[in-house]
């Protein structure tokens, strides 16, 4: 494959993971996710200061981009079109938390050296179209988990449901909810490297 004009190698070599993963690779998924998941996962716990905030909003920016790869193009890195969609979920996230204004500026601060924007206008239609749809492979992709992992993640993120809550409803204790909780977004993840071209 040639090189992309203005591409350091290793940005080459993820836009040939891009090319696979878009003709269906799970290795090519598989890959990106690996090269990829811990530094967003940084990157978002900085923003929001949260581990479970940041491992779900991780997920979702990783549904997000396997879902959108296809209006993915060359113009910039993957690795920074990636970290913009991440940052966007962050934001979204943030305004649906706080009521009151919030400083943007501090959290972009935290970002380190990653260049990205951060979006204060409201989504557009071709964004809110992305977003209904990555929920809905999301949904449909919990629907196919064991039932006690579909039941957690429904209570969690569907429902809400504080921990103490779960555990009061499936009568188990809180540590065991945390634990089946982790394996089940484990196994989410899994399921999003196999699945991300749909």
């Amino acid at each position: 494959m040639e090189m992309i004009a203005g591409f350091s190698e290793k940005a080459a070599a993820d836009f040939a993971l891009v090319e696979e993963a878009k003709k269906g690779s799970e290795m090519a998924f598989t890959s990106l996710m690996k090269r990829y998941r811990d530094p967003v996962y940084f990157m978002i716990f900085k923003m929001v200061n949260n581990s479970t905030d940041a491992e779900d909003i991780t997920i979702e920016t990783f549904a997000k981009a396997f879902n959108s790869l296809d209006t993915y193009t060359p113009k910039f890195a993957f690795s920074t079109w990636l970290f913009k969609i991440a940052t966007n979920n962050c934001v979204d996230f943030i305004r649906k938390k706080y009521t009151s204004p919030i400083q943007y500026d501090s959290a972009h601060d935290n970002m380190d050296n990653i260049a990205v924007t951060i979006q204060s206008d409201l989504p557009d239609p071709e964004e809110s179209l992305i977003k209904r749809q990555k929920i809905e492979a999301l949904k449909d992709l919990v629907s196919q988990m064991k039932p006690r992992y579909r039941k957690l993640i429904q209570l969690r993120y569907y429902k809400e449901y504080s921990y103490e809550e779960i555990s009061s409803e499936l009568n188990v204790p809180v540590g065991t909810v945390k634990a089946e909780l982790h394996r089940a977004k484990t196994q989410l993840y899994d399921m999003l490297t196999k699945t991300g071209n749909r």
